[in-house]
């Protein structure tokens, strides 16, 4: 009678996928951004990291990169809208939108694939 190999750490493999699940839904997270724009794009990374931060370094890695990028993107948009004044701010608003939800979408892919993404033009307030 031939036996299946037994995998050797039962509980891995599980904790892995759910790792790499929250780390996904970290990043993705800040998509509600698209409907309340404000709070929206930086408090469900920001909750859902102090909330998971402690089950895995990976966790609290994933939630300072997309809280950092956040904050950026924050400070990037209130730079844009006083441009507004000169109007060339609206194209800026509308480049820093596009710009946001691409790069959430790229991060979130890259974490549920179990790899650690660094957001371009981020400021790290949060080490």
């Amino acid at each position: 009678m031939e036996t299946s190999p037994s995998s050797p750490l039962p509980g891995i493999v599980p904790a892995i996928a759910n790792v790499r699940t929250w780390a996904a839904f970290i990043h993705a997270s800040a998509l509600l951004g698209v409907f309340i724009h404000f709070p929206g794009h930086l408090l469900p990374p920001l909750i859902v990291c102090l909330l998971k931060r402690d089950e895995s370094p990976d966790l609290d890695a994933h939630g300072k990169e997309a809280v950092n990028f956040q904050l950026s993107m924050l400070i990037y948009n209130a730079i844009a809208a006083v441009f507004c004044l000169i109007l060339i701010g609206f194209l800026a608003l509308a480049v820093l939108w596009v710009l946001n939800t691409v790069l959430v979408i790229i991060a979130a892919i890259q974490a549920s694939d179990g790899k650690f993404y660094r957001y371009p033009m981020t400021i790290r307030f949060i080490q």
